[in-house]
């Protein structure tokens, strides 16, 4: 090989080495700003920091559920509580207003009771032969005629608050519904049975508002009082 080749040849070698340098310059200063990549240890490492991390924040997050669950068994515990004696307060405060309506209701029974009487007696009333000609007559009579439509407009308001008079006379005695103030002996009555009504009695609603004050027959056996 003469020298001529060889110069040519090593002219060649060298710029194919420059061409090398050059490549791999280049291509260092492409891949500096890059992260060398992490070798198998780091890389299990991180992963078990991370299944730590998740399991932490999983127990956190069930911690805040059963927080949760536990303020919402006592909001629904403490509305449940609250709805109870709301209801009771309600109850008792209807019956508190029953029982003044029954008291109410007990006093103008026995108002009634007087007007009654206060009427029976006018209708009754009968003149002597001296006040014939005089005007107590005509005032009694109009005064027994008030009374019996102060009677009607009083049984109209109580009819109309659900108050009935019980009736008695003729029936058998009711023990949970009467009281037996005397008692008579009338051998052609069924023993037992109401003969008169010293007092009558009222039903509220169908339920006992004041028991009646009675007569009983008693046939069977000697008068005898209780």
């Amino acid at each position: 090989m003469d020298e001529v080749t060889k110069d040519a040849l090593t002219a060649q070698f060298r710029a194919y080495l420059d061409q090398s340098d050059a490549d791999e310059r280049a291509a260092g200063s492409t891949d500096s700003g890059a992260e060398p990549a992490p070798d198998l240890f780091t890389l299990l490492a991180e992963l078990a920091a991370l299944k730590n991390e998740v399991k932490l924040e999983s127990r956190q997050v069930k911690t805040a559920l059963d927080e949760f669950r536990a303020l919402f068994d006592t909001l629904r515990e403490t509305q449940t509580r609250l709805a109870d004696e709301q209801q009771q307060r309600c109850e008792l405060a209807r019956a508190a207003d029953r029982r003044d309506a029954r008291d109410l209701l007990l006093e103008l029974l026995d108002l009634r009771d007087r007007i009654q009487a206060g009427q029976t007696q006018a209708t009754r009333f009968r003149p002597g032969w001296l006040s014939r000609r005089r005007r107590a007559p005509r005032l009694i009579a109009a005064l027994a005629d008030g009374m019996g439509m102060n009677l009607r407009r009083l049984d109209e308001t109580l009819a109309r608050r659900g108050v009935r008079q019980l009736h008695a006379v003729d029936r058998p005695f009711d023990p949970q519904r009467m009281h037996a103030a005397e008692l008579a002996q009338d051998p052609e009555r069924p023993n037992g049975q109401v003969v008169a009504e010293l007092r009558p009695g009222w039903l509220l609603h169908g339920e006992l508002l004041r028991p009646a004050e009675v007569v009983v027959n008693r046939s069977d056996s000697p008068q005898q009082n209780e």
